[in-house]
């Protein structure tokens, strides 16, 4: 048996209490198109993407709340090409009234600058927009120890 040779992540699945209001966020937030989506009561679904490539999956088969307690996901990161991309994603949150991790834009670790803002969707999933380049180090709000892991 061989393995694969071109190995890359694919889509995110992704388990939401209220799919219509998972789907504004994540098409507000993320400018994601509705590629598929399943409206059959006890069975609905959707997947995003941009252009015809798939990203996320949204599955209405969960109630409560995110729990960062348990083994499993942490948290999901996107990368945009600038800071200034990042700060005008983190505005919309602020309309949409988002629950941040932190104040603004803040680097991954005081030594390097690349960063971003960490957030919660609708359901408290753990969420991260950065660029590779153009954070700050001097802002690092926790010291020694890259941002993205403890929040």
């Amino acid at each position: 048996m061989s393995k694969a040779k071109n190995l890359q992540t694919g889509h995110i699945g992704l388990n939401v209490t209220d799919l219509d209001r998972s789907l504004a966020f994540y098409r507000e937030v993320f400018d994601f198109e509705v590629l598929a989506e399943g409206k059959d009561e006890g069975r609905r679904w959707a997947f995003l993407g941009r252009g015809s490539r798939l990203l996320v999956t949204l599955w209405q088969q969960s109630e409560g709340t995110f729990s960062t307690t348990l083994p499993g996901l942490h948290h999901l990161s996107f990368q945009v090409d600038t800071v200034e991309e990042v700060r005008a994603t983190e505005e919309v949150l602020r309309t949409l009234g988002a629950e941040f991790a932190y104040d603004g834009v803040v680097p991954h670790g005081e030594s390097g600058n690349s960063g971003g803002i960490f957030f919660s969707d609708p359901d408290g999933i753990r969420l991260e927009i950065y660029a590779p380049t153009g954070a700050d180090p001097a802002d690092a709000p926790t010291s020694g120890a890259p941002t993205c892991g403890f929040f």
